[in-house]
């Protein structure tokens, strides 16, 4: 029998060493806004920012003009506009060439239902992530903001050589304009966060939402003036936050047209509420995504 001074210590189990200094995450069942964790959607970052660029590869993969169509699209779009509201209608653009005018209400107009229709899709789109991997589900509409605000960036160097050519030159009010932008992205990113909540368990919102876009587009000062609304009817036309927002957004970029600060006021109330009932409602139904997507 050997002795006591003779006996070794048993060596650590390597495997049983790895396994408790291995980080561990305990996940439990939270509701309204204690689920409501930014901190961690922040320890996600590396994540998001990688669905962001993966986004941007594949959005123009194999497509002979590339990110061309960023451009392209809204040139066209403000051509038709031209035609058709500017030489067809007659309606009025606050003295500006038609064509630069209603490209300036494209911008904000795109940058809008751009964000709505990525964020709302971007729970189904990534099903397989969602059924597998655990991560905060708030990672995918975020990641989604990136790609829409380079779009907007080109689409904005499009703009300045227009306004060139046309010989406008901005002034002080393009300093509202980040302002602008942060309010119209809280508003996409509220109605978004809702219809991606509920697309996960009514496919139907993905057919019904494009056919809702399509009819705000023509309800919103996008290709016309607010001032071109009948009085009688401008009252309650301004209560689509939009109204004020890209009335706002075209006077920071042009300087032309009428500036509300009351109009500006009520979309930046507007767009916080929608987003704090597209937070909650997204946060409150997260733990069945998994469950039903």
């Amino acid at each position: 029998m050997p002795s006591l001074e003779s006996a070794r210590p048993l060596s650590p189990n390597p495997a049983a060493t790895a396994n408790a200094r291995r980080p561990r995450m305990t996940l439990r069942a939270s509701s309204g806004w204690v689920a409501l964790d930014l901190v961690e959607v922040w320890r996600f970052r590396d994540l998001m920012f990688t669905l962001a660029g993966r986004d941007l590869r594949l959005r123009y993969k194999q497509t002979a003009l590339g990110v061309a169509w960023v451009i392209l699209q809204p040139l066209m779009a403000a051509g038709i506009f031209s035609f058709v509201f500017g030489k067809v209608a007659q309606m009025p653009s606050d003295g500006l060439p038609y064509f630069l005018f209603s490209y300036a209400g494209l911008m904000g107009w795109n940058l809008f239902s751009a964000t709505v229709g990525k964020v709302s899709g971007s729970l189904v789109g990534n099903a397989h992530l969602i059924s597998k991997v655990f991560f905060p589900r708030l990672v995918l509409p975020l990641s989604t903001v990136p790609s829409v605000l380079i779009d907007f960036a080109v689409a904005a160097g499009m703009m300045a050589v227009l306004m060139g050519v046309y010989g406008v030159v901005p002034g002080l009010p393009l300093l509202l304009l980040p302002a602008i932008l942060a309010i119209l992205l809280l508003l996409a990113m509220g109605i978004g966060l809702c219809a991606a909540s509920l697309t996960v368990s009514y496919r139907d919102v993905a057919y019904v939402l494009p056919v809702v876009l399509q009819i705000l587009l023509y309800a919103s000062p996008v290709a016309y003036a607010v001032s071109a609304v009948p009085v009688d009817l401008r009252v309650w036309y301004q209560l689509n936050p939009l109204a004020g927002l890209l009335e706002a957004m075209r006077f920071s970029i042009l300087g032309r047209g009428v500036f509300d600060w009351t109009l500006l006021g009520y979309a930046a109330g507007a767009s916080a509420v929608c987003l704090a009932i597209g937070l909650f409602s997204f946060k409150r139904m997260e733990r069945r995504f998994a469950d039903i997507i």
